[in-house]
């Protein structure tokens, strides 16, 4: 009996030691699997920049004659200039994929129109919605009268109709099909979002798929043979994205949101893209990338000109948007002309001049930035910001940059880094204090224009690689 006795206190022992043991195995788990904390706006501040994912299409984000456009594109540019950070935009055209990104913490919000749903508030915070739409069924033109269009809902059951992973329209069509006697047969695709589905619609590779009216309206300029007219859906808010727990960062964005759609810049950006006719002139046009994949004429002439510096020819690209717009016939009040706007005295260097063709205007500038990069090369110790020092140097003249490099190593900065360093020295060189400086060779420069000019180039190149693809 004693020994019974003994086990029965020696029992809750061991069984409290095993719970101890469990709870510190889970902490040692959860140590393992922490999740990123909650970004704050502070934090957003703190490190200079949003980040967001966006999807690429016709209406949030595409480029139209190397211009990057979009309602998403325009409306987070302006939050992130009202935030007073730099927008770092990425593209994910799978839901799937680009909420688990949130839910994880590597972004701060998805800038997509968004159905707020309840499962989808349930683990996300969502904004006030910055547009409305119902979501249509979209169908084929019958060939000879309009009897064949689906246009009742109850008529929906037994139709196979194709949707994307992840969005409302598939979470809609469930609940409609569990409320009929024959279920739809609903099609979950992958990587593929609406407009993509739209346009097998209109090829006929299937039958239906579901979309946001809106976007449906867009879409129809360039694929006449589809029809929309029939709702599946009250009006639905389209929003924005957060992660959970994010209650202040929402609330910021909200407040900006909330004065935002009372401005005329609003109206313009949504007139822009849900009611001109000016957009479906671009999606007819060759230069509308999300159909033509190019960005100019010039495509396979800066293919073949920015190996011999060893670039991507998306970079290239971005620099002669900056530069002339695609216009070969472009010519500044200073002087400089064609493709990649050589000042006379650069051009002159490479046998060059404004009658000279196209490809001979843009070897002559890959020719020069090569030159230049020569020179950076011999001058940089640390080469990890040499495409800035050389973007510059090409618009500005490298003398110039030299100086800030001066100023830069004279006033305890490193020489080697753009950010913060040489780029603040060139951005002031138009002050006397900077210009008069002893170590300065080569006086005053307007130092405001190669400071943006870096920015607006890599800006326009990190687009470029979001859309368009490297071959």
């Amino acid at each position: 009996m004693s020994g019974i006795k003994y086990l029965k206190l020696f029992i809750p022992v061991i069984f409290m030691v095993f719970l101890q043991t469990c709870n510190q195995n889970r902490k040692m788990v959860g140590l393992q699997i922490e999740e990123k904390p909650v970004v704050e706006l502070k934090h957003v501040k703190l490190r200079g920049k949003l980040r967001v994912v966006t999807d690429y299409n016709s209406t949030n984000y595409f480029v139209y004659k190397g211009h990057t456009m979009g309602f998403q594109y325009e409306m987070l540019e302006a939050l992130a200039k009202h935030l007073g950070v730099k927008l770092e935009l990425t593209v994910n055209n799978d839901l799937v994929s680009a909420f688990a990104s949130l839910e994880r913490g590597d972004v701060d919000l998805l800038g997509m129109n968004l159905a707020v749903t309840t499962d989808r508030m349930e683990k996300f915070n969502f904004t006030i919605p910055h547009s409305q739409s119902p979501q249509v069924l979209i169908q084929r033109s019958p060939v000879n009268d309009s009897t064949g269009f689906i246009r009742n809902k109850a008529d929906l059951g037994g139709k196979r109709i194709h949707v994307q992973a992840g969005s409302s329209f598939q979470e809609h069509l469930v609940r409609l099909s569990n409320e009929m006697e024959m279920p739809i047969d609903i099609v979950v695709v992958d990587m593929l979002e609406e407009e993509g589905l739209i346009s097998m619609v209109a090829s006929g590779e299937i039958d239906y798929t579901i979309a946001d009216e809106n976007v449906a309206m867009v879409n129809s300029s360039y694929y006449p043979g589809i029809e929309f007219k029939t709702s599946v859906s009250l009006p639905q808010n389209l929003a924005w994205a957060l992660r959970k727990g994010a209650n202040h960062l929402t609330h910021d964005v909200n407040m900006w949101l909330m004065d935002f759609q009372k401005t005329k810049e609003y109206k313009r950006i949504y007139q822009r893209y849900f009611k001109s006719s000016r957009i479906e002139e671009m999606m007819q046009s060759e230069y509308f990338t999300v159909k033509s994949g190019k960005i100019s004429d010039f495509d396979d002439l800066l293919k073949e000109k920015a190996k011999i510096i060893d670039w991507d020819w998306r970079l290239l690209s971005a620099l002669i948007s900056q530069e002339s717009n695609f216009n070969p016939k472009a010519q500044s009040w200073v002087g400089a002309f064609g493709l990649m706007q050589l000042m006379p005295e650069t051009a002159y260097r490479y046998d060059v001049d404004s009658l000279s063709s196209p490809i001979e205007n843009v070897d002559a500038g890959v020719r020069h930035l090569k030159y230049l990069k020569g020179k950076l090369d011999e001058t940089l110790s640390d080469k990890t910001d040499e495409l800035k020092f050389l973007l510059a140097s090409y618009n500005v003249g490298l003398g110039h940059v030299l100086d800030a490099r001066r100023l830069a190593e004279k006033n305890g900065k490193n020489p080697d880094q753009w950010k913060e360093s040489v780029d603040y020295y060139l951005l002031n060189k138009s002050k006397p204090e900077f210009f008069n400086d002893p170590v300065v060779k080569y006086g005053y420069c307007r130092g405001s224009e190669p400071y943006q000019y870096v920015n607006k180039i890599l800006e326009r190149y990190s687009n470029y690689q979001n859309i368009v693809l490297l071959n």
